[in-house]
């Protein structure tokens, strides 16, 4: 069958999810109807780093937890030019608005999607256009307005300490991993977010963290303090 797809570069898609018969099945189709070459990763397996190759990432949210997301994420960051982010395997548009405001994607696909229509989509993304459906993007221009304008609000008196604390758990950071990067004990971390959850008035790490995503927009948080060396 004839492709759609229009891009010079050497193209790769990625499965990111668990390798099994059917992910299999579903490579090979995607190799038959778009004409590229298709490849399977494990959800922590490392990015793959080769130049003037174009990927096209699909992570599968059956299998890819949100900490594995923000590694693709990062690296989705730093080759926006070859790397490009889809969700695949989403259970409903609420969690395609979760994640679309947490990551840098380009393109979501559902379970509920035929093997044609994932196909059209990947396509699309190949040749650098959204594959997104107009109530889905329309959500998003509205969380990003609400973005803009509770980005000028007050934090709920957060401290920069405690917004870095908040950034380190969107990650998945354990209470000694988030020690660690700021160079602080575990009793001052757990001091920190007894605080942030008080402030926040939440319960716990996911109740904090949609806090600031319904709250802050999603907006960037300060980064991670950093052992320097003061200039002369």
């Amino acid at each position: 069958m004839e492709s759609d797809v229009e891009s010079e570069k050497q193209v790769v898609v990625l499965l990111v999810t668990e390798i099994n018969p059917q992910s299999e099945l579903f490579m090979q189709y995607v190799r038959d109807r778009i004409g590229c070459e298709v490849e399977t990763l494990a959800p922590r397996d490392p990015v793959p780093e080769e130049d003037d190759v174009q990927r096209v990432v699909l992570l599968d949210a059956d299998h890819v937890n949100e900490k594995d997301m923000y590694h693709w994420e990062e690296s989705a960051a730093s080759d926006s030019a070859t790397l490009t982010l889809a969700a695949f395997n989403l259970a409903d548009e609420n969690q395609a608005v979760n994640l679309a405001t947490t990551f840098r994607l380009q393109g979501v696909f559902y379970r509920r999607d035929s093997l044609a229509l994932i196909c059209k989509g990947i396509a699309k993304l190949i040749n650098n256009e959204l594959w997104m459906s107009r109530n889905l993007m329309t959500r998003l221009i509205r969380f990003y307005r609400r973005q803009q304008i509770n980005a000028f609000r007050p934090a709920n008196g957060l401290t920069h300490r405690e917004l870095e604390i908040l950034r380190l758990l969107g990650t998945g950071a354990s209470n000694t991993e988030i020690a660690g990067q700021l160079f602080v004990s575990e009793h001052t971390v757990k001091s920190h977010l007894y605080n942030i959850f008080r402030k926040l008035k939440v319960r716990n790490r996911i109740q904090a963290m949609n806090w600031v995503r319904q709250n802050l927009g999603g907006a960037p948080l300060p980064p991670a303090s950093r052992s320097t060396t003061p200039s002369s």
